[in-house]
């Protein structure tokens, strides 16, 4: 398995992690994080006030990432009409480190080094309680956003979202599993 297809690492019941390592350079990378209009190719548009304590709003509208794709039925207003999910910046370091707080339950964190000509990423998704069990769904999402991000960094067709997001998430449920144990 290549090193941006490995699965990410649950760090105890209530995080995530994922490391990818992206084309550069890092001040392009944090656009495509910051930026309503590159970040909604990937993942998810909508405003972000720069600063520590700014106000954020998440626009998912994956209509606009996965064309043509039929999701399961859970994700039909994810795909078809989307929705808005307010956040607080945590942390606002450009092009460093951008934190937020992620459908009010949890926390997200990227980080970026540069190394060389690319730039490695590592997303933390920590939860703060009430939606744990849904930490399987994040990390199989984040996933699956990386590998829409990658091949829209190198200019490469992009995987098909659903198919690869439903796959992603049994295996993460398994994952989450084993580690528990």
């Amino acid at each position: 398995m290549k090193a941006n297809e490995q699965h990410g690492t649950f760090n105890g019941p209530a995080e995530v992690r994922l490391v990818r390592t992206l084309p550069g350079p890092i001040e392009r990378v944090w656009e495509y994080l910051t930026d309503d209009e590159k970040r909604s190719r990937w993942f998810a548009g909508g405003t972000i006030e720069p600063r520590k304590g700014g106000k954020m709003e998440l626009f998912f509208l994956h209509k606009k990432i996965a064309p043509g794709e039929t999701p399961p039925e859970q994700y039909k207003k994810v795909q078809d009409t989307g929705f808005k999910m307010p956040g607080t910046v945590l942390r606002w370091e450009p092009p460093r480190v951008l934190s937020y707080t992620f459908d009010d339950d949890s926390d997200v964190t990227f980080e970026l080094t540069p190394e060389g000509k690319q730039v490695v990423l590592v997303l933390t998704h920590r939860s703060r309680g009430d939606d744990i069990p849904s930490l399987s769904g994040y990390a199989s999402g984040w996933h699956t956003h990386f590998a829409l991000l990658i091949a829209l960094l190198e200019g490469t067709p992009p995987p098909p979202f659903w198919a690869t997001h439903q796959r992603l998430k049994g295996e993460y449920e398994k994952l989450r599993a084993q580690t528990a144990s």
